[in-house]
């Protein structure tokens, strides 16, 4: 699968929505730059060594960022207060996406999880 993938589900969504998880797009990229881009269960995923690592998604009235664990969010209790989560999700508002610093410490914590950092 190719990032041409994530390309035509941003495209398909309105304004703010396409830029903000554009955003998230770019910082995961940063993070783990050797991440294949891909779509897992309908939504766009980043997988590292085959393993997924990180993934997003657009909803009626807000964004979520998706550890693809059900435990990535409670490693992190401190670090998500400000946001709704359930066990494997982190809504965002739909203009504003995660600070990289909250990003990165997510993605770090799901890699640790899976032996890959």
């Amino acid at each position: 699968m190719a990032p041409q993938e994530i390309d035509r589900y941003l495209a398909a969504l309105d304004e703010p929505k396409r830029s903000t998880l554009e955003a998230l797009r770019k910082s995961i990229m940063e993070i783990v730059p050797e991440a294949e881009q891909c779509i897992s269960y309908g939504m766009p995923a980043f997988k590292v060594k085959g393993k997924t690592v990180a993934g997003f998604a657009a909803f009626k009235n807000h964004l979520s960022y998706l550890p693809h664990s059900g435990s990535v969010l409670a490693m992190l209790p401190d670090d998500v207060v400000p946001y709704e989560t359930s066990k494997g999700s982190l809504k965002f508002a739909i203009d504003k996406p995660p600070p990289k610093r909250l990003v990165k410490k997510l993605i770090t914590a799901r890699m640790r999880e899976l032996g890959l950092a």
